[in-house]
């Protein structure tokens, strides 16, 4: 089996505790997530064909190609807790042409609720059934994956799981929870390292289990960098025993399959700042794409290089929406 050693997560070396034990650090660089991603591109869906892209100055000026459109969350509407200069505003636009509209996110740890009260809280105009999160989309499968069995999360801080009516537990609220564990669901990494990391995979190899992984993103961009999140260790289990994680969100089909029950027919348009996740996804489940290059994954970088070196094309690309 292949090690993800060979695709360094950060530089420099991963930071060490006073036991000699390493930790990965939280944030890693553009450069090796983009490795990392194209070094698991056997796993993701296969791109279509494309042609170059068009060029636009904001997603308003794509109004006249598509019906309705699907954002991304990270990257495209905030960084992290504060909303993109702009994106209130083109929710609002969107709102008044009849162009409806959903939040597609791989973000996990939040219940739909408590991501309804994040969008609210940074000024955006979005409402509780334009929220399809990845987490919602792992729970309406874990009976037909596994039914009954108890499954130990993987989970920020606090995390409640009353949105479920699976048997869910917290993972590092109680040791004996590994060893009873009948699956692992993966919902954040904020609370995981690579001890953790190395405790899992031992689990896993001595006895295989089902993993559940409802946030498929290898990084995230926030305020301080891109975060590791929970694709990045999931692949790296992958790598390293015989168990085939069970993925759900960007840029796998059941996510865009929910969301287009949501918006009805039309031309659907996928806006992302992630070439891998948000354009990948939504050019493999038959939408239209807009990458957006200013605020997330891409910010700073070369798009252009981005795209001819993954192959992974969108069909508008805009600065900001």
């Amino acid at each position: 089996m292949t090690s993800p050693s060979t695709v360094p997560p950060v530089p420099p070396e991963a930071l060490r505790e006073e036991t000699g034990v390493s930790v990965a650090p939280q944030t890693t660089t553009l450069k090796h997530a983009f490795a990392r991603y194209e070094a698991i591109r056997e796993r993701l869906p296969a791109m279509p064909d494309r042609g170059p892209p068009v060029r636009m100055e904001n997603l308003l000026d794509t109004a006249e190609r598509f019906d309705a459109y699907l954002f991304d969350s990270f990257g495209v509407l905030n960084v992290g807790d504060t909303a993109i200069p702009g994106a209130a505003q083109c929710l609002s636009a969107l709102r008044a042409m009849g162009k409806p509209f959903c939040v597609l996110t791989n973000a996990a740890s939040y219940t739909g609720e408590a991501a309804l009260a994040k969008y609210r809280r940074m000024g955006l105009d979005v409402r509780r059934g334009e929220v399809v999160s990845s987490r919602d989309i792992a729970f309406r499968h874990l009976d037909a994956l596994a039914p009954g069995i108890a499954w130990a999360a993987i989970s920020a801080e606090g995390d409640g799981f009353e949105d479920t009516d699976a048997r869910l537990l917290d993972l590092l609220d109680r040791d004996e929870a590994w060893s009873a564990a009948e699956g692992f669901m993966f919902l954040s990494s904020a609370r995981w390292n690579e001890r953790l990391q190395d405790r899992l995979v031992a689990e896993l190899s001595a006895r295989p289990r089902p993993l559940v992984v409802a946030n498929p993103d290898l990084v995230a961009p926030r305020e301080d960098g891109l975060t590791l999140e929970p694709g990045w260790w999931c692949h790296d289990i992958q790598d390293r025993t015989t168990v085939r994680p069970h993925f759900f969100g960007k840029p796998y089909a059941a996510a865009f399959e929910l969301a287009a029950e949501r918006l009805g027919p039309g031309r659907i348009a996928m806006v992302g700042d992630t070439l891998h996740t948000d354009i990948l996804g939504g050019a493999a489940a038959g939408c239209g794409t807009i990458l957006v290059t200013r605020h997330g994954i891409l910010a700073g970088s070369n798009a252009d290089e981005a795209i001819t070196r993954s192959g992974i094309v969108p069909d508008v690309v805009i600065p900001s929406i």
